[in-house]
């Protein structure tokens, strides 16, 4: 990106939300340091890394005005949209619904960043569904808001592997730089108006539901591959795949795999068959092992595997 929208007071909404907001918020202060800035984001949920007051801090530090807002089409907010004139919007991590009478305010457009190579994985928690589902790449799209969720025309897009190993917090980095990347490539095209787009093919499109917590239980009888996925996909900063040990919620944080597992034709899913002291213990599955190397039992600190798990009588539920 050049330098030309230096220096220009560009009045920019940005609805963003969690650290990758705030790195975005970051970015986006160094690039155009004299613009305007109306930045949007709500209170985290209870089991979320905190990322509100992170946001507000930095966007009142610079002199920018901060609101705390989940439902920005609501009447109390009809007099701001009417009365405060806007360049461009930038949407980011954002979860709620904008209305057509928000998003059509801009000057420039309304312009989303989503973790996905749209039309593919439109919806909810792209990247951990791309991980449970075992892709080998992920990727982030920049395109302009539309009426029907993550179907607008695409401005750019960049791709981002996922190695068969990688947790979650490692493709989310991965990701979280590929949106700045987009940011700083196409901001002084968005501010102009002559952003390219391209209509996005819905033949092609594929949707992905609401993750809740309970869709982070560990099913002992799925393959190998699906439980392993779900363990390094909602691994740390979410709230980490689980199951239960004598009634009492179990997290797994942390597993490998296993390339020599032994063949069990007497198979109990969820039976612990070895136990490594100092490494973790080995675990059946529904058609091979897996070794478990860290675990968290209910008010407690995450440890070994090993030191919760010392029996071949337990059996994981």
């Amino acid at each position: 990106m050049r330098h030309g929208i230096r220096g220009e007071a560009w009045r920019i909404a940005l609805l963003c939300a969690t650290h990758r907001g705030y790195r975005f918020l970051q970015k986006l202060l160094a690039l155009v340091p004299d613009a305007e800035l109306f930045v949007f984001s709500f209170r985290e949920e209870p089991w979320e890394p905190p990322f509100v007051d992170d946001i507000r801090t930095l966007a009142e530090s610079h002199g920018h005005r901060f609101f705390t807002a989940r439902n920005v089409g609501s009447p109390r907010w009809r007099s701001f949209w009417e009365t405060t004139p806007l360049d461009l919007m930038l949407v980011v991590s954002w979860r709620y619904l904008i209305p057509p009478e928000v998003f059509r305010r801009p000057r420039q457009g309304t312009f989303v960043w989503h973790d996905s190579l749209l039309p593919a994985y439109r919806g909810f928690s792209p990247t951990v569904w791309a991980i449970l589902n075992g892709e080998d790449h992920t990727g982030v799209t920049l395109f302009e808001m539309a009426e029907e969720v993550d179907s607008g025309d695409i401005v750019d897009q960049e791709r981002v592997p996922i190695g068969p190993d990688d947790p979650i917090r490692v493709v989310m980095e991965r990701v979280t730089e590929a949106y700045l990347t987009l940011l700083e490539r196409n901001l002084e095209a968005l501010l102009a108006g002559t952003a390219p787009r391209r209509p996005q093919d819905p033949s092609r499109a594929t949707y992905t539901c609401k993750r809740l917590p309970q869709d982070n239980r560990i099913d002992w009888k799925a393959p190998t591959a699906a439980v392993y996925n779900l363990i390094r996909a909602v691994s740390a900063p979410y709230p980490g795949a689980y199951t239960f040990l004598d009634g009492r919620k179990l997290i797994v944080w942390a597993a490998r795999r296993l390339p020599d597992a032994p063949r069990y034709v007497g198979r109990v899913p969820g039976r612990v068959v070895e136990v490594r002291p100092g490494e973790g213990v080995v675990v059946l599955t529904g058609d091979g092992a897996l070794l478990l190397t860290e675990v968290q039992p209910e008010g407690m600190p995450p440890v070994c595997a090993a030191e919760v798990l010392q029996s071949l009588s337990q059996t994981l539920e």
